[in-house]
């Protein structure tokens, strides 16, 4: 596999994923060669800084994609879908963020050090999705555990961040945590409800048997990443008044005997998860510890006794470095390698 270089394109670079793109792709010294940034016509000439440079947005267009060896699509499902097809007609494949594909068959789901076999898929349309955030961290946490004992059941509480709405969430957060200290009622929420000093048992829209599409799209995601047919996964998502970090609090059944102590074992020996487990000392995975880290932090695992082979455990994530920007980056890297050696 070659390291040379790669021409990248990033759709939607001024918005909360793309920036954490370009920080991805700057803490991890990623080869680039040539990046092209897109956004709306509202920030077109925006100058954005990469690597000590000013770079120009532009607007996208026909021949925007020419030459280049992947496109990172950030800017929302309709915008996915308009220039994904378009991208691999000029030669480039694209790695989706939006959405707008997780639920296609065709398309492969990827977290790229769980099922990197499935980027074999991309060569007929040229894309590859990208889960949602938690289902990354989730991924990552417990494609060991499944590896060394089959998860059979999941029973997971989301813990969403305010930027898990982008940066609308994050501004909207810091004006009502702002009013709140001042003794002012904030003006009423661009969500559901307000989130600071509160917690909104709602992540996305609902949908049938009451479920959001958020926790509607867990199972789904986790089988096939996991590569696990018969997982059976149940969710809910909440909204946290926190800016950054996806809190995961998961019990899990497995097919065979694990324990918490193997469990642990199995963990630290795994990539790109960090065992954060000594509660006695007060040490365990928050939000605020995971921010800017590459890996998913576990800990408070313990064996839960109501059930056989079960276990209990909190993971937590930054949802823009770890789930959504840095899993992007890497399907990307190995994606635009594997077309130019084919």
């Amino acid at each position: 596999m070659s390291d040379r270089p790669l021409k990248l394109a990033l759709v939607g670079a001024t918005g909360a994923v793309g920036r954490a793109v370009l920080e991805d792709l700057e803490a991890r010294e990623v080869p680039v060669a040539e990046l092209r940034l897109f956004a709306s016509e509202r920030s077109k000439d925006e100058l954005v800084e990469f690597r000590g440079d000013e770079l120009e947005v532009e607007v996208l267009s026909d021949r925007s994609f020419r030459g280049c060896d992947a496109a990172l699509l950030a800017a929302g499902e309709e915008v996915s879908r308009r220039w994904a097809p378009r991208a691999w007609a000029e030669g480039c494949p694209s790695v989706d963020l939006s959405g707008a594909f997780r639920d296609d068959p065709a398309v492969p789901l990827v977290v790229a050090e769980v099922n990197p076999e499935g980027l074999a898929g991309a060569s007929s349309r040229g894309i590859v999705a990208s889960p949602g955030a938690p289902s990354v961290a989730l991924a990552l946490a417990l494609a060991p555990l499944h590896r060394a004992a089959g998860l059979v059941r999941l029973v997971v509480t989301e813990l969403h961040p305010a930027s898990g709405a982008g940066r609308a969430g994050v501004r909207q957060l810091e004006r009502e945590v702002t009013s709140l200290l001042g003794g002012e009622e904030p003006d009423p929420s661009d969500l559901s409800h307000r989130m600071g000093f509160n917690l909104v048992p709602q992540v996305g829209a609902f949908g049938a048997g009451g479920r959001t599409i958020e926790e509607s799209r867990r199972e789904p995601e986790l089988r096939r990443i996991l590569q696990a047919p018969g997982l059976r996964v149940t969710s809910t998502a909440v909204r946290v008044p926190v800016f950054y970090g996806d809190g995961l609090v998961v019990n899990l059944t497995t097919e065979r005997p694990l324990g918490a102590e193997r469990a642990r074992e199995v963990l630290r020996a795994a990539p790109a998860v960090k065992v954060v487990d000594a509660p006695a000392e007060r040490v365990y995975p928050m939000p605020m510890l995971a921010v800017n880290d590459d890996a998913v932090l576990v800990g408070r695992l313990r064996d839960d006794p109501s059930a056989p082979h079960a276990l209990d455990l909190v993971a937590v994530a930054d949802n823009l470095r770890r789930g959504a920007a840095g899993n992007a980056v890497r399907i990307a890297e190995a994606l635009a390698r594997r077309v130019s050696a084919s």
